[in-house]
């Protein structure tokens, strides 16, 4: 399918601006019809728009499952929930794809398939639950675990960006304020220096020397940082050998290395305690899963995890052997697996390193603000003693 934007008018009088997939135009059209919009004009998108439509917000896929949930539940048929969504829902894009899901079941495929064919929006992990749900007729069990499962992710994603909102502040105003000196106020006083005759201590040397080369060759710095950025982030993305060593590097970071490990492998136990629940095979969990960290390294691990339960190991001897989790994770997956509740461990397993991640943002922002004060603060203290020493020894030279 192709993506169009188009512009369409409401039985309102209002008018409507949107993308969304179509065949053509005349499908286009047909789509439209059945949201009650009359199409105006229509072109094709750029491809760019395809990235656009994915950038569905987090919190209208929770309400999308909850919705969904408790309409099932009361007995409401699949088609008039979805399509009650679709009218309600205000999100132009979550909007267009419930629409398009709508078509697709009445076009004879089941949810899951209709999910599918939005894997920007829906994840596979997602469809494949859902289909979970509907093989064994448990969906609104499975949509409620969604649910759940989303709003967890929903409060750790706040978390980690309470955590970087005030250092990212802070920065930037520091950094602000640097480039405001080095290009304004270093070079007037530099002029004072010179025509004062004022032997400079080194400091101040380095000062003016950096001020120098930001103002003279700042055209070159500035598409040379781009330019590092891109070819970091290109090398990553291509070279298998890089990106392992940089998933390396983020995992043993020094005081947001543990955090960010604790984040991955508690999404990894809800995800593998919901798809056990729902009854899919544990190697298919397993493989599922290896998707979804996103970090190579945890994902070597996993496929791991994955060879040695093929090979015959139970789960808590191939997780022991690629040392992913701590002992006491271990000791509750060995409980679970005897008592035959494997999927309430790995909820215990979720809910600790859920509670640990957000515990140790708490201690991480504690020492961090200090730490920044002390580092930013001594930046601008090397700043100011090296201009306010000059500045006092010419202004000791007027005096005399």
């Amino acid at each position: 399918m192709a993506i169009f934007a188009y512009k369409a008018m409401n039985p309102a009088g209002k008018i409507v601006r949107g993308e969304t997939e179509a065949i053509n135009l005349v499908d286009l059209e047909l789509r439209l019809k059945r949201m009650n919009l009359d199409l105006i004009h229509a072109h094709p998108a750029r491809q760019v728009a395809l990235h656009r439509l994915a950038q569905i917000p987090l919190r209208e896929r929770i309400h999308f499952c909850f919705h969904l949930e408790q309409l099932s539940r009361s007995g409401v048929p699949l088609i008039d929930a979805l399509t009650d969504l679709r009218d309600s829902t205000e999100h132009p894009r979550m909007r267009n794809t419930i629409a398009a899901v709508v078509e697709s079941i009445e076009g004879g495929r089941p949810l899951s398939q209709a999910l599918g064919e939005h894997s920007l929006v829906f994840s596979p992990v997602f469809c494949s639950l859902v289909r979970a749900g509907e093989t064994t007729g448990n969906l609104p069990d499975v949509l409620k675990e969604l649910t759940a499962s989303l709003k967890r992710e929903d409060e750790l994603a706040a978390y980690v960006k309470r955590l970087t909102i005030y250092p990212s502040i802070v920065l930037a105003v520091t950094l602000m304020a640097v480039v405001v000196s080095m290009l304004y106020v270093v070079p007037e006083l530099a002029k004072l220096f010179r025509s004062a005759g004022t032997a400079l201590p080194l400091q101040t040397r380095l000062l003016i020397g950096l001020s120098d080369l930001l103002r003279h060759y700042w055209a070159l710095i500035l598409p040379g940082i781009v330019a590092v950025v891109i070819g970091f982030v290109a090398l990553i993305k291509h070279n298998r050998g890089a990106a392992l060593r940089w998933d390396a590097f983020r995992l043993a970071m020094p005081l947001w290395g543990p955090v960010y490990r604790k984040i991955i492998l508690a999404r990894f136990a809800n995800l593998f305690a919901m798809m056990y629940a729902s009854g899919i095979a544990i190697i298919d969990t397993v493989r599922v899963a290896q998707d979804v960290v996103g970090n190579r390294v945890l994902r070597q691990a996993l496929e791991r995890v994955e060879q040695l339960i093929a090979e015959g190991q139970n789960v808590t001897a191939a997780f022991t052997s690629v040392g992913l989790f701590p002992p006491l994770v271990i000791r509750m997956l060995r409980v679970g697996e005897h008592t035959g509740s494997l999927d309430q461990a790995l909820h215990n397993v979720s809910y600790f390193y859920e509670r640990d991640v957000r515990e140790s943002i708490e201690r991480f922002q504690v020492m961090l603000e200090p730490l920044l004060i002390l580092v930013l603060g001594g930046l601008m203290m090397w700043i100011a003693l090296s201009v306010l020493g000059p500045v006092y020894d010419v202004i000791t030279r007027m005096k005399m």
